[in-house]
């Protein structure tokens, strides 16, 4: 029997989630279909894939050595797949696309890379700035879109489009005695902790503020960085813990590198944006990207976290699926 592009999937999974309870509930199928599927796929190559450690999978050498070779495969049937479904597209124009640093780094390269396979001919640039700076751009008209995090000023003649929401979660060091928690008490956690924060006038560092309340005469700030690579880098190295989007943590808490805990009793979702200006005249491809686009809402129902683009192909098979 050959080896299946399912069992691929299925492997890969495993590999990602560690679990096979995690893996059965991220492809939608039972728990007995993965292992079966995982149990093939080993007797095929002649030896098992992963150390067993109590519930966990750990990768062994040998699947260490399958998994890039496993994803390299799935990803180049996704492309042909795409390739060849929309082989008499013709959909072309150009896109200028601004978004804030989360969104801008962590989700729409993910987007633009899968929505570029499907419609080669549209080009598109993308550019990151801060919350405040991406919306005049919007406003001045030297951008079509903004995919915005943070607080906006409302203006008449800018259109707001409800996105997706996310959440905002503390992080600390692996090393952290907080790292044995599994949420963050605002009342006993809080006190003495040392904070590497988001720069002042951030969309991440406003929400943080003002969500946290009557906690902020407490908040010791010790490092202020405008970008979340170095704040995770900071925590990581034990400087402080942070809050920061999960939507820029996932591969970092997946291999362990980090620890998030939700705040316990407070709301920390917040609404991320698709803004325009009113009077913008959409073309074909606009259109089409911003329906694309859509797939991220199934986010928040999922709660899913692209550390991998593999991953967003999953959700977009799901998309196409309810879309049906």
């Amino acid at each position: 029997m050959s080896i299946t592009l399912r069992q691929l999937e299925i492997f890969i999974a495993v590999a990602e989630t560690a679990q096979v309870t995690k893996a059965s509930k991220k492809l939608f199928v039972t728990q007995s279909a993965v292992s079966m599927a995982l149990a093939e796929l080993e007797n095929q190559l002649g030896g098992s894939l992963f150390d067993r450690h109590g519930r966990s999978l750990i990768l062994n050498s040998r699947g260490r050595y399958l998994l890039p070779l496993a994803k390299d495969i799935t990803c180049q049937v996704s492309s042909i797949e795409n390739i060849m479904s929309e082989r008499n597209d013709t959909l072309e124009g150009q896109l200028e696309i601004v978004a804030s640093t989360t969104l801008g780094n962590y989700i729409l390269p993910y987007l633009i890379g899968a929505f570029k396979r499907i419609h080669p001919k549209v080009h598109i640039n993308l550019f990151v700035f801060g919350t405040k700076y991406a919306e005049q751009l919007v406003f001045e008209k030297k951008m079509d879109f903004g995919f915005l995090e943070g607080p906006l000023s409302k203006q008449e003649e800018i259109l707001v489009r409800p996105w997706f929401k996310d959440e905002l979660v503390i992080l600390c060091g692996p090393t952290d005695p907080l790292a044995h928690n599994d949420v963050f008490d605002l009342k006993t956690d809080f006190k003495g902790k040392n904070w590497v924060m988001r720069e002042r006038g951030s969309g991440t560092d406003t929400i943080v503020r003002q969500k946290i309340g009557c906690y902020i005469d407490e908040l010791n700030v010790v490092m202020e960085m405008g970008h979340p690579e170095p704040i995770k880098r900071a925590v990581e190295s034990g400087a402080g813990i942070a809050c920061l989007s999960a939507l820029c943590i996932c591969r970092e808490v997946e291999n362990g590198w980090l620890k998030s805990l939700k705040i316990e009793g407070l709301d920390m979702k917040r609404q991320l944006n698709i803004i325009q200006r009113r009077d913008f005249q959409m073309s074909d491809s606009h259109a089409e990207f911003l329906a694309f686009c859509d797939v991220m809402t199934i986010c928040d129902e999922a709660g899913i976290c692209l550390s991998s683009p593999w991953k967003l192909q999953s959700l977009l098979a799901r998309h196409s699926a309810l879309k049906k």
